[in-house]
């Protein structure tokens, strides 16, 4: 007698993505809160970047061990003023990085499908875009704020100057091209409150989007 397959859930995959300092993680949180299976790429990244792991040897191989604490974790602030000061170096580091934070993104959401979850799963992605990998999401929700407040996020949070923090906006795409790939648009610029209530109204859209894409299916009465 055959062995019954493992039951694979019914997901609506979310490709969550904006500018640095947009407060992407803050409305990944909110998306948690409401029951949302979610996923950080810059986790998976940090993960990732700690020794012996085999992402953190190539990396060290190409920047030297300069970038190396005394307990050979990678010095990130240093690390970061390299690769934001130059985009060859820059993106060798995302040649490097990225194919292996999409790949255990994709694990995990197999993982997430073959234990039977069910349900909106976000992946919480800065470079989405720029890297192509957006393609592989069923909707793109873009975070976005002004110029001016994104800048000054980043310098209070990152203790960069004005100029360091300028380079590091420049070095993604503009906003207002990410926006272009949006389904959905969540601001940032005004009061937490006013997050939450953009957040609740995307939401209420995907759990619509999620019954579309299985409306041929029994409807699951918790969502």
């Amino acid at each position: 007698m055959a062995e019954d397959k493992p039951r694979r859930g019914r997901i609506l995959r979310v490709g969550l993505t904006g500018g640095i300092a947009c407060g992407r993680s803050t409305v990944a949180g909110m998306f948690a809160q409401r029951g949302c299976y979610c996923i950080d790429a810059d986790t998976i990244a940090h993960r990732l970047l700690q020794p012996p792991n085999p992402t953190w040897k190539r990396v060290i191989e190409y920047f030297g061990e300069e970038i190396l604490n005394p307990d050979r974790s990678i010095i990130r602030k240093k690390l970061g003023a390299i690769v934001f000061a130059n985009r060859e170096k820059r993106e060798r580091l995302n040649s490097i990085v990225h194919p292996q934070v999409i790949a255990e993104e994709n694990r995990l959401i197999e993982e997430y499908l073959v234990s039977g979850g069910e349900g909106i799963v976000i992946v919480d992605a800065a470079l989405m875009i720029e890297t192509g990998s957006h393609h592989r999401f069923d909707k793109i929700v873009v975070i976005y704020t002004d110029e001016q407040t994104q800048r000054q996020r980043l310098i209070e949070r990152n203790k960069l100057s004005p100029q360091e923090a300028q380079r590091r906006i420049a070095s993604q795409l503009p906003l207002k091209e990410k926006l272009l790939y949006a389904n959905y648009k969540i601001s940032t610029f005004g009061s937490l409150q006013d997050t939450e209530r953009q957040v609740e109204e995307v939401f209420q859209s995907l759990k619509e989007d999620w019954r579309r894409k299985f409306s041929f299916l029994t409807p699951d009465k918790n969502l």
